[in-house]
């Protein structure tokens, strides 16, 4: 599969963006997406996730950090996953990936398929 991500920017804090995920690839929509940021000088860290299965509350997974701001959706029928971002802090600034893979996992280090990221930068 091939990802590219799209939807990231400049934006106050306290304000919303919306990152997609766009993928090619017939068998999209049974791999699991995971959303993951860098800052500059941090590692990668792990902010949401999805299992390919739709219609279940219990399918997302989100960052301690994320929870009750950001949302991770998907539209199979686009092979799209999309990453809601509400409220966002100065502290959410980073290039934000997504990735997929066959094996349900937070870890980054698990993923196959990467995206080319997408900045993201909240001003105070």
């Amino acid at each position: 599969a091939q990802l590219v991500e799209s939807g990231g920017g400049l934006v106050q804090a306290g304000g919303s963006l919306r990152l997609s995920c766009a993928a090619s690839g017939r068998t999209f929509n049974t791999y699991h997406v995971g959303w993951f940021r860098q800052a500059p000088g941090k590692e990668r860290e792990f902010v949401a996730a999805t299992r390919w299965s739709v219609g279940s509350i219990y399918n997302a997974h989100y960052a301690d950090s994320v929870k009750g701001r950001f949302t991770i959706s998907r539209d199979n029928a686009k092979s799209t996953v999309y990453l809601q971002m509400n409220s966002l802090k100065p502290e959410d600034t980073a290039v934000y990936y997504c990735a997929a893979d066959r094996e349900f996992t937070l870890d980054a280090s698990q993923y196959i398929y990467w995206g080319q990221g997408t900045q993201v930068t909240v001003s105070s």
